[in-house]
C-alpha cells in the first residue's frame, strides 16, 4: 500500500485555499493549510511534508523569503503560485529555490499533473539516495573487511604494514620516537592440539582483547599472523615501549583463558624495537629488529620481554655465536630469517 503524500499549501485567499484543498484531497493527498508565511514555516516544521505549494504574495513574509527558508531546511519540492504576467516573480521564485511554478488563474488539471510530476521526481531522488546510502555501507563493510582480521577484529597484516609505513614517515618528519612491539603466545600449538581449534580461536580473541585494553587510542594493534601480534606505538621511546610490553606480559600471565569446556593459562613473549636507532633506518628494519628480539625471547625460555640491541639481546647472540663457532662446519643450524617460524 502506497503511503499518502502530505502537501502544504501556503495561501492567504480563503476561496483559492478551499478550492485547492478539495481538488487535492480528491486526488488522495493529505493537505495542510497555512494562511501566511510564518504559519507556513511552522506547519512545515511540525509535519512530514512531501511537497509545498507556495503563493508568492503573502500578508506577512515575502514568498521569496519563505521559499529560501524552506530550501535551507529541506530538499522537498516547492511549487510557487504566481500571477500569469509576473515574469519577474517567476524567475525570482525559481532562483530562491522553487522547483516548478503554476500561474493564476489556476488550471486544476495542470496543477494535479505538476504535483504528480514533482512527487515522482521526489520518489526517484529518495530511491537514488537510498541506493547511494546502501552502496556507501557496502563499500564501508568491504573496506573494513579488507583491513581487519576476521577472527580478532584487529588490524590485519596488510593494514598493519600500511599503518607502519604511514606512522614511520610521520615520526621521521616530526623527529618523534616510534616503537614496535611483537608479541607471540607461548606454546599455542599445544592449545589447538589438546583442546581443538575452537578453543584456540577463543584464546586468540581473548588475547586480542587484552592487547586492545592495554594499548592507547593512538596505538595500532594487529594480528601479524597465527598467534603473533604487532603493536605500533607512536611517540614512544624504546624504554617506555619495554615498560609497556612488560605490563602486557604480566596481564597475560595472570589471565585465565576460558572456552566452552575448559580453561587454561598461557604466557607470551615479546620483542621490542624503536626509532631512532643506528640500526633502524626504515620500516622493514624496525619490524625485523622487533622480530629478532622476539626470537631471542623464545630461545631464552619464553614469557619475557627482550629489547632489541639491549644487554640481554646482545649477550644471548654472543653466546650463540660462540657456540656456533665451536660447532663443526656443515652441522650448524641456519640463522633464522625474518618471518621464519618462531619456537612455540
Amino acid at each position: 500500500m502506497l503511503a499518502v503524500n502530505t502537501l502544504l499549501f501556503i495561501e492567504d485567499d480563503d476561496a483559492i485555499r478551499l478550492a485547492l484543498r478539495l481538488a487535492l484531497e480528491d486526488e488522495g493527498y493529505t493537505v495542510v493549510e497555512a494562511v501566511n508565511g510564518a504559519e507556513g514555516l511552522e506547519a512545515f516544521r511540525a509535519n512530514e511534508i512531501d511537497l509545498v505549494l507556495l503563493d508568492l504574495r503573502l500578508p506577512d513574509l515575502s514568498g521569496f523569503d519563505v521559499c529560501r527558508a524552506l530550501r535551507s531546511e529541506s530538499i522537498v519540492p516547492i511549487i510557487i503560485i504566481t500571477a500569469q504576467t509576473d515574469t519577474y516573480d517567476l524567475v525570482a521564485g525559481l532562483e530562491a529555490g522553487a522547483d516548478d511554478y503554476i500561474t493564476k488563474p489556476i488550471d486544476f488539471a495542470e496543477l494535479k499533473a505538476r504535483v504528480r510530476s514533482m512527487l515522482r521526481i521526489k520518489r526517484l531522488q529518495e530511491a537514488l539516495e537510498e541506493r547511494e546510502r546502501e552502496l556507501l555501507e557496502v563499500n564501508e563493510r568491504l573496506r573494513h573487511m579488507s583491513q581487519t582480521d576476521g577472527l580478532t577484529g584487529l588490524d590485519n597484516r596488510r593494514n598493519l604494514n600500511f599503518r607502519l609505513e604511514e606512522m614511520f614517515q610521520h615520526a621521521e618528519r616530526l623527529n618523534e620516537p616510534f616503537s614496535c612491539v611483537m608479541c607471540d603466545l607461548d606454546h599455542f600449538k599445544s592449545v589447538n592440539d589438546t583442546y581443538g581449534h575452537q578453543a584456540g580461536d577463543e584464546v586468540l580473541k581473548q588475547l586480542s582483547t587484552i592487547l586492545k585494553e592495554e594499548a592507547r587510542e593512538i596505538d595500532r594493534v594487529g594480528r601479524y599472523g597465527g598467534e603473533e601480534f604487532m603493536l605500533l606505538l607512536p611517540g614512544t621511546v624504546l624504554d617506555s615501549a619495554v615498560t609497556f610490553a612488560e605490563r602486557v606480559r604480566k596481564h597475560i600471565e595472570g589471565h585465565t583463558f576460558s572456552f566452552p569446556g575448559g580453561t587454561l593459562r598461557r604466557t607470551a613473549s615479546f620483542g621490542v624495537s624503536g626509532w631512532p636507532h643506528p640500526k633502524v633506518r626504515e620500516c622493514d628494519s624496525l619490524v625485523r629488529a622487533a622480530d629478532d628480539a622476539l626470537y631471542v625471547a623464545k630461545e631464552m625460555g619464553r614469557n619475557r620481554v627482550v629489547r632489541f640491541d639491549g644487554p640481554e639481546f646482545n649477550s644471548h647472540l654472543a653466546r650463540k655465536d660462540g657456540a656456533d663457532a665451536r660447532t663443526p662446519a656443515g652441522s650448524r643450524p641456519a640463522a633464522p630469517e625474518h618471518g621464519a617460524s618462531l619456537p612455540g
